[in-house]
């Protein structure tokens, strides 16, 4: 049997800010889909904390990769909003991007979008002064967008915001700077992430 490539694009939350490599999303759900017996190998990462749309894709510009993946996952956008960038401009830049992600996998069969969770009921967004109830809104305002697009394209969406917010600011949520998710929240994630990647790649071409 054949070992299934992963590609993981991204920024903070697929990169894992302030957990080690094993706890991230993409190294859980590898070792799910390994357990469901799913020859999956670990994830190869294209992504760093703080990056925006463009700034993955200049990253990607840069990068080598090993085409066609099994599996490729995007989630990108919160670093946009938290700078004020334009929906717009967002809109246009994360197209582009899952454009990338289909070319990468080799089909649009093989490829998942996760929603951008929501920043504005951490620790974090309060000790900045932020209107959580803001934050919220617009982060819903891009994953709508992200989830329109990824709709025309015929590529799943998996929605984490909601247990992003149900997960709030407890303290085994977060890691230490109040703001990026533990372990245990990315855990919850991945309940969310493992039936969609089961099913594409059931599903994909060969």
């Amino acid at each position: 049997m054949n070992t299934a490539t992963y590609l993981a694009l991204g920024d903070s939350y697929t990169i894992g800010e302030g957990v080690e490599a094993g706890e991230r999303w993409p190294a859980q759900l590898a070792r799910r889909l390994r357990a469901h017996g799913v020859a999956l190998a670990d994830p190869a990462l294209v992504a760093t904390t703080g990056w925006t749309t463009d700034e993955l894709s200049a990253a990607m510009d840069a990068a080598t990769f090993a085409p066609p993946y099994a599996l490729v996952s995007l989630l990108i956008g919160v670093n946009n909003q938290y700078r004020g960038r334009p929906l717009d401009e967002y809109r246009a830049q994360f197209g582009a991007l899952l454009g990338r992600a289909v070319a990468l996998a080799g089909s649009p069969a093989r490829v998942f979008v996760v929603s951008i969770p929501d920043w504005g009921v951490t620790r974090f967004a309060r000790a900045e002064g932020r209107d959580g109830a803001a934050v919220g809104a617009e982060i819903d305002a891009f994953n709508a967008a992200a989830r329109a697009i990824a709709a025309d394209a015929g590529i799943p969406f998996v929605d984490v915001t909601a247990a992003s917010r149900d997960a709030g600011d407890a303290e085994a949520m977060l890691v230490a700077d109040g703001l990026h998710p533990s372990a245990a929240q990315y855990a919850l994630w991945t309940d969310e992430i493992v039936p969609v990647a089961r099913a594409l790649l059931a599903a994909a071409p060969a």
